[in-house]
């Protein structure tokens, strides 16, 4: 099943152009990477999938555009985690992964019913987020926090994760974690991944798509094999990343 097709998106602050007419397309069960330099357009491209950046083209979800969709409705079947969350204010865990039911509600003062609480107890045993239920998010460590903003995203309940680095910032224990509960959701049928990601480790382990860009424009796009090749990483980042990462780990090694 075709979850997400885009075609021709384009999108520019003014006169520069940061993605240039790119197609793609996302099948349930893929998990689609975003890679490529800095500066390469794909925090651009995520945010212009979700709505949050104007663009030329054409994005469908689940064969209707994107932009005939009321964001009520559309949020019940795109969810978004980011790099980083400012929170100031003393909410609990379980307060804040509930927040994530917001566009399932009725109304803004209607009550929780019986699929809002079983859908936020799934969310926090599958983030693993019982013993920190009553904590609130201000005393939570940065791993622990965007665990609770993915279960807020579990929550929600969509179709489709968009993933704006979601542990640039973490240790390796919540990358490994992280990556590790995003993974176990994809099993679920009719869902779907697209992660902007630095970390080409992260990437080609986790990933089965990718799309390798550069100043905007597509350099590569398919199975994440036939993306990530010695070839065309070296063409995006203008080194030899099969030999910087085997300098990196072969010291390891021992």
């Amino acid at each position: 099943m075709t979850m997400l097709d885009v075609r021709n998106l384009t999108v520019s602050y003014g006169k520069l152009i940061v993605a240039d007419n790119l197609n793609l397309s996302l099948e349930s069960g893929q998990w689609l990477m975003l890679v490529g330099p800095n500066g390469a357009g794909k925090s651009s491209i995520v945010s212009a999938i979700s709505g949050g950046t104007e663009y030329t083209g054409n994005v469908t979800c689940l064969g209707k555009s994107v932009k005939d969709y009321k964001p009520n409705d559309y949020a019940k079947l795109v969810g978004v985690l980011t790099q980083s969350h400012s929170v100031g204010y003393s909410y609990t865990v379980e307060e804040v992964v509930r927040l994530g039911r917001y566009a399932h509600s009725p109304g803004l003062f209607a009550g929780k019913s019986d699929a809002d609480d079983a859908a936020v107890e799934d969310a926090i045993q599958r983030a693993g987020l019982e013993p920190y239920l009553r904590q609130s998010v201000l005393t939570l460590s940065g791993g622990e926090l965007q665990r609770t903003f993915l279960a807020q995203v579990f929550a929600q309940n969509p179709k489709i994760l968009i993933l704006d680095e979601p542990t640039n910032h973490l240790d390796l224990q919540y990358q490994r974690d992280i990556f590790q509960l995003i993974r176990e959701w994809l099993k679920e049928p009719e869902r779907a991944i697209i992660s902007v990601v630095h970390d080409l480790s992260l990437a080609k382990a986790y990933g089965t798509h990718a799309l390798l860009i550069n100043k905007g424009k597509t350099l590569a796009y398919g199975e994440i094999g036939e993306v990530l090749t010695r070839e065309k990483l070296r063409e995006a980042y203008s080194i030899d990343v099969y030999e910087w990462f085997s300098e990196l780990y072969g010291q390891w090694q021992n």
